[in-house]
């Protein structure tokens, strides 16, 4: 006898799943993971209420919009996972003895609960400087864009020869120290080696110890001259590689360095400076010396000295747009430009298609005639 299956339609509560593509901008996403990598690191998981591709280039970052105590903080973290994995992205945070934001996500981010981000942006990533041999150089909590690179050409088999050289403090510092050993194990161009600063009591060591140097990099990578160099990790760790580097007679056209971090406080007091001087000679500049910022949304306007940015031409009418690096790098403070022309000097913020659709960052952006934002 001849059974006979039955075809139905698919129910009606049933769609196709409906996915968008990340870009440049906020987005509301939500934790759904927090993994303890080591005692004072761990890495939070993030996906959309509605499925978007996460894609963005290995080593770019994204800017967090938080409200801590009650007050809007940004801040910006490199994205640790690969867009080989498109439908989540992580941060990898280490606790800073003190930091007020990476304090906060690791005593009270927890799955589930959800925040705005804004990215991808970001001039640090292997996308955009393709080779055929690499050298990932990273220190702490600097390896996240790295990881996210070695987890990217790993992930796409792609015909990269990688050498990884991280450093740690101790080896129970050493951050996605399985996965890595994993990926060296499973493909024949990958070579990985770890440097500790230090050994302690009870953690047995078989590795390099002491710091990265000219000795130790000879052995490791004897060809690190014919290699392409990625190298994130604390300021005085890039600036011994940059120096050992320089000294040895390096191309540094095909060095690259993530130069994202905190406002330097050098940053921030010149633009202090900058401002009180723009003050002091207000009373000397007459009309002719000025432009017009129009926010047309909010129907304000106000003249802006020569030198002044966008973002504190706005500040000055009480209006907030959100600001991070106060650099162009984070990307945060992007503003749609609909009449004008500025000078934009942005440290890879901004993507070229955000520039010739009209976006700027106003943090870093003067006027060259009179402007119209929507803002």
């Amino acid at each position: 006898m001849t059974s006979v299956t039955e075809v139905t339609e698919p129910s009606s509560h049933f769609n196709p799943l409906n996915t968008r593509v990340w870009a440049n901008g906020r987005h509301l996403v939500r934790c759904v993971r927090v993994i303890q990598e080591t005692w004072d690191v761990k890495t939070f998981c993030f996906n959309a209420e509605q499925s978007v591709m996460f894609f963005f280039k290995p080593g770019q970052f994204v800017t967090l919009e938080l409200e801590i105590d009650g007050e809007q903080v940004m801040r910006s973290y490199t994205i640790s996972s690969s867009p080989s994995v498109p439908y989540s992205f992580s941060i990898t945070v280490k606790r800073v003895p003190g930091g007020h934001v990476s304090n906060w996500l690791h005593d009270n981010l927890r799955e589930h609960d959800e925040l705005a981000v804004h990215g991808p942006v970001g001039n640090f990533n292997c996308m955009d400087y393709p080779s055929e041999k690499v050298l990932l150089l990273s220190g702490g909590v600097g390896i996240t864009p790295l990881m996210s690179m070695a987890r990217w050409y790993f992930d796409t088999n792609a015909d990269v020869d990688m050498a990884f050289i991280h450093s740690a403090r101790a080896p129970k510092d050493i951050i996605f120290q399985r996965e890595l050993e994993h990926m060296c194990s499973r493909v024949p161009n990958f070579n990985l080696s770890v440097i500790c600063e230090r050994t302690e009591i009870g953690h047995a060591w078989n590795g390099y110890r002491g710091y990265l140097d000219h000795t130790k990099l000879e052995m490791i990578a004897p060809d690190y001259q014919s290699r392409r160099i990625f190298c994130c990790g604390p300021t005085p760790y890039m600036r011994a590689i940059k120096n050992l580097l320089i000294e040895n007679g390096f191309d540094m056209s095909r060095y690259h360095e993530e130069s994202f971090g905190a406002t330097p406080a050098d940053v921030t007091e010149d633009v202090l400076e900058q401002a009180e001087i723009a003050v002091k000679k207000a009373e000397d500049i007459t009309d002719a010396d000025t432009f017009t910022v129009d926010f047309t949304t909010s129907g304000m306007s106000v003249q802006i000295l020569p030198g002044e940015t966008v973002h504190s031409a706005a500040s000055r009418l009480g209006l907030n747009i959100p600001k991070a690096c106060g650099v162009g790098i984070c990307g945060t403070c992007k503003v749609l430009k609909t009449g004008g022309e500025v000078d934009i000097q942005h440290n890879g913020g901004i993507t070229e298609e955000d520039l010739t659709e009209g976006y700027i960052l106003s943090c870093c952006s003067t006027p060259l005639s009179d402007l119209s934002i929507d803002g």
